[in-house]
């Protein structure tokens, strides 16, 4: 049965409170170097200052010292970055809306975004393990190969993963607010079929108890280091609910086995879940029958800011409601010829049932015809036929509705780290 929100949001809640008032373990940090990061992030405008994405890496600074000296900044990433796919930015990369045109439901591995933070590791399967333990098992650790992850039962779902920061960019360009963290505008988002096995299914066999509380995967990429303090690998708890409701244990992307990019041999994805939920590279997951946190989710991805609540947010989880135009931005277009607008919508909390178009700032709205059936965890694509009547700089609009009935608003609620961004955006055009 799929997670209740509002069990997600007590959950979020008591984790808050357990948070300040000391209840809870860190997870591979030192309590004071948590609070002291904590701290710097409640109170100034961005946690920290950190650089891309809330923390400061090895690879942001080789890449900084690249571009200081002259050579080609060197993202971390495998895969190739063309121009037209992608917008590197530090040790990510931002897919180009405009080349998702005509490529389908699924997101191509080749345009799918990028996010580091650090740098991509090159793991072997044959040698890869996969560890469970903690005080939340039955009994001692238990370890996967690959040969036997893959041996289980296993399921295929097509989903989403994006990033919390994605639309970040429009705080500033739209409504004027300075945020901290990567300048995404709307491409730190993919949609592909991932096939792996349940993790509940590997939890069971790993001897879960009713005593569990947090599952806690971590990543087998380099560890992060921000103000001087080493945040460890990357990793960031899950209630056991919803651990053991639709999380996948990954190991294939579009029919193919998981590319180092996006995390092979194995990762985490947690569908509706902010992207950082979704660890790749996974090499160990703890079980605790007590609270955990990690710097992912104390300093990082929670929401700080003067209408936010004082000392902060409860952790992120659900991702929220966007529409993207796959046009590149400040295009040009012919006057008196018709020309087909399409472009995408989603939403983490309900399938997405009607999207709407506005060709003229913002004036008149028109109704998008949608061409896939709108469902849980996926995108919708859309397009409109445009003819403009005017010559002169314009901009296009797209809000999408979803199943609860909610509408995309015309300004995002600020915080200074910019995440879940969901306002419409406008799309710059200029008709010739």
């Amino acid at each position: 049965m799929p997670l209740d929100p509002n069990a997600e949001s007590r959950y979020d809640r008591t984790r808050l409170r357990q948070w300040a008032h000391g209840r809870a373990r860190s997870a591979g940090v030192e309590r004071r170097d948590l609070l002291k990061l904590f701290a710097a992030g409640a109170v100034a405008a961005g946690p920290l200052g950190l650089a891309a994405g809330g923390t400061a890496t090895a690879a942001d600074t080789t890449a900084a010292d690249a571009a200081a000296s002259g050579a080609a900044p060197q993202p971390g990433i495998v895969k190739a970055l063309p121009p037209e796919l992608f917008t590197v930015r530090g040790t990510n990369a931002e897919t180009n809306f405009a080349a998702l045109r005509g490529t389908g439901q699924l997101t191509p591995v080749d345009r799918f975004f990028v996010r580091n933070h650090t740098a991509t590791p090159r793991i072997d399967a044959d040698s890869w393990r996969l560890k469970i333990w903690g005080s939340g098992l039955a009994g001692g650790p238990v370890e996967f190969t690959y040969d036997r992850l893959r041996s289980l039962p296993s399921v295929e779902r097509t989903l989403f993963i994006e990033c919390a920061g994605n639309g970040r960019s429009f705080y500033t360009t739209q409504q004027g607010q300075q945020v901290s963290g990567t300048a995404w505008t709307l491409g730190a988002i993919g949609v592909a079929r991932w096939r792996g096995v349940r993790l509940s299914d590997v939890l069971r066999l790993a001897g879960v108890t009713r005593r569990a509380v947090d599952v806690l995967p971590r990543g087998l990429d380099a560890e992060v280091l921000a103000n001087g303090v080493n945040l460890g690998r990357v990793r960031r708890p899950l209630p056991v609910s919803k651990a053991l409701d639709d999380v996948l244990l990954a190991y294939e992307m579009n029919g193919e086995p998981l590319p180092p990019d996006h995390g092979a041999p194995v990762r985490v994805v947690v569908p509706d879940w902010i992207g950082i939920s979704s660890i790749k590279w996974v090499g160990d997951i703890e079980v605790s029958d007590e609270p955990l946190y990690s710097p992912w989710n104390t300093d990082l991805y929670r929401l700080f800011g003067p209408d936010q609540p004082a000392g902060g947010s409860a952790p992120l989880t659900r991702q929220t409601l966007k529409s993207a135009f796959e046009l590149e931005p400040g295009a040009t277009v012919p006057v008196y010829r018709t020309r087909l607008l399409t472009g995408r919508s989603w939403s983490a909390a309900a399938p997405v049932h009607r999207v709407e178009v506005s060709t003229d700032g913002g004036a008149r709205w028109q109704r998008a015809r949608l061409h896939d059936a709108p469902r849980r965890g996926g995108w919708v694509r859309w397009s409109l036929p445009w003819t403009p009547r005017a010559t002169g700089a314009t901009a296009l609009l797209a809000r999408a509705t979803d199943a609860t009935g909610r509408t995309q608003p015309e300004t995002a609620a600020y915080n200074t780290q910019g995440y879940l961004f969901d306002a419409v955006v406008r799309h710059p055009v200029l008709v010739v």
